[in-house]
Order: C-alpha cells, then sequence, then structure tokens
C-alpha cells in the first residue's frame, strides 16, 4: 500500500494512504510574511479525516473550512470539538471528540489509536537554539503558569509584533481554554505505523511503550516531560523521545519560521548530531514543503 507524507509546516501534514486521506492538525494559512508552503487551504478539495492534536490556533484553525468543503471528520479534544461545534457551525455528524484510550477505525486498513500526551513549555524559559541549555522554572503553581500564558497571547492580540500579526491572531484563534487537551496520535497502516505529536511534550509512561515505525515530532520550545520543563536542551529532549520510541524513521517539524517576527527556523543540525550519538538506528528525514515523501519504503 502506498503511503504518502507532505509536510504543510508547523506541525501540520497530509498522509494519504491508498485512497484515504488524513490531515494531522490544518494550519496552512500564516502570516504573510511566513514562507509559503505551497498551497492554501482553499486548495484543499479531498480530506476524509483531520486530526488535530490541541486547540491553539497554530493547529486548529483551518479544520472548520476543510470540513466544510470536503466533509472531512475532525478528530480532536473535547476542547477542539467544542469549539469547532460552537463557533465554527461544523455539524456533529462531521465531530468525534476523544480524550485519549480511543481506539477509531478509519477504514481502509487505518486504525488510530488516541494518547494523553502534553503541551510544551511555553510559559518557561526558552532557549534560542536547539543546543542552549534551559534551567528551572520547576514546580511553578498551574495559576502562575496560566498568567504568564495569558500574557504571552495578549502580545500577539496587542499589536506588539505588528499589524498583520495582530489580525492574524483576531482571525485565527478561536481562544480556547488553555490549550485545549494535548494528544498523541499513533496511525496504524497496513504498510507500517506512524506517531504523531505537535507539541513538545510527552508522559514518558506512555511514549516507552509505543513502538512506531515513523515518529513525527514537534522540535520547539521548551521541552515538558511529565509536567515539568525539560532541565537541558531541546536536541536532548528531542533525542531522549527517540530514545523511548525506538522508531525506525523521525521527522521533525514545528521548527519553521512560521509567524516571523515571533519565529525565526531552528537550526537542526545539534539535533542531528544528538540523534547520530543516541539513538543511530533512527533515520532522520529531513523534510522541506510538500514533498510527498513516500513512507515504508
Amino acid at each position: 500500500m502506498r503511503v504518502t507524507l507532505d509536510w504543510l509546516g508547523v506541525s501540520t501534514f497530509r498522509l494519504v494512504v491508498g485512497d484515504l486521506t488524513i490531515f494531522l492538525d490544518a494550519y496552512i494559512d500564516r502570516v504573510p510574511a511566513a514562507p509559503p508552503v505551497g498551497m492554501t487551504v482553499a486548495d484543499v478539495t479531498q480530506a476524509d479525516f483531520v486530526l488535530v492534536g490541541h486547540s491553539h490556533f497554530d493547529h486548529l484553525w483551518g479544520a472548520e473550512r476543510i470540513a466544510r468543503r470536503t466533509g472531512a471528520t475532525v478528530i480532536g479534544s473535547h476542547e477542539t470539538v467544542r469549539l469547532l461545534h460552537d463557533k465554527d457551525e461544523i455539524p456533529e455528524a462531521q465531530l468525534l471528540a476523544v480524550a485519549g484510550g480511543e481506539p477509531i477505525d478509519l477504514g481502509s486498513g487505518v486504525r488510530v489509536r488516541v494518547f494523553p500526551s502534553l503541551h510544551s513549555c511555553i510559559w518557561a524559559t526558552m532557549a534560542g537554539a536547539a543546543d542552549d541549555p534551559c534551567l528551572g522554572d520547576l514546580g511553578i503553581a498551574h495559576q502562575e503558569r496560566a498568567l504568564r500564558m495569558a500574557r504571552g497571547m495578549e502580545m500577539l492580540h496587542s499589536g506588539a509584533l505588528g499589524a498583520e500579526v495582530a489580525a492574524h491572531m483576531h482571525e485565527s484563534d478561536r481562544l480556547p481554554r488553555g490549550e485545549g487537551g494535548a494528544l498523541a496520535y499513533l496511525i496504524e497502516t497496513p504498510a507500517g505505523s506512524i506517531l504523531w505529536k505537535d507539541s513538545s511534550g510527552h508522559w514518558s509512561g506512555i511514549l516507552r511503550d509505543l513502538r512506531p515505525d515513523v515518529a513525527l515530532l514537534a522540535a520547539v520550545g521548551r521541552g515538558n516531560v511529565d509536567g515539568e520543563p525539560v532541565q537541558g536542551t531541546l536536541a536532548g529532549f528531542v533525542a531522549a523521545e527517540v530514545e523511548l520510541l525506538r522508531p525506525g524513521s523521525v521527522v521533525l517539524c514545528h521548527h519553521d519560521d512560521w509567524m516571523p517576527p515571533l519565529t525565526q527556523p531552528l537550526d537542526v543540525g545539534p539535533i542531528r548530531r544528538e540523534l547520530a550519538q543516541r539513538t543511530p538506528a533512527a533515520r532522520l528525514l529531513e523534510m522541506g514543503y510538500l514533498e510527498g515523501r513516500r513512507l515504508f519504503d
């Protein structure tokens, strides 16, 4: 069975398994200053399912238009489903709320297993480069974390980063409660299995029992391990995830320049070197936009 993967920026992918088209997140239309990915949401004419990792705008926005245009079923957290139904008026029949633990049959021999996950610690101190270590921020109460997050979102909405960013936030942000509940998805196909996780966080007790053939892993920000910020580098965090999962191949995401001037492209060299040293059996597949990479050949 032919399985192809397109990266569409941030943590959004288009996965085609035989005649089944699955979007992983749906954030394709970005601020004008961001490098174009080669297509827009308006170009999407075929989709059977959209899996949403969490409810932040840079993951959820676009799912509502894909669902309307194609009739696709959107699978996501209860908060994701609430926002799509109440704010975007997507019919209940096209929405499937999950929290982790659900096996889902997508047809054509493809099944998805949903697992609870964690968002990266975007409220904590973050490094600029993948090999810059970060320490501290341990034991911060949830109330303080939420306050720091609110300040960061206010900066995006206020125009502090420019009028284009503020306009984009006004259009794209559905104002979820927190991140809306982070999820990881293990997609099992007749050709092989794919784990997709759209933020840099995990429960180690969950990841260590999974053995995907391919791991799609976010490489951005301050890693979250079992609810606390990683004490070290982003490169070390990604390598530790790969050590837990033991996949044959690794694809990175969320490391592109998706919202300038807030973001800049990440040099993945330190991650490449860390993986080569600690997990040499895992092949790093470095993908550009819309490559149509064939998996499991």
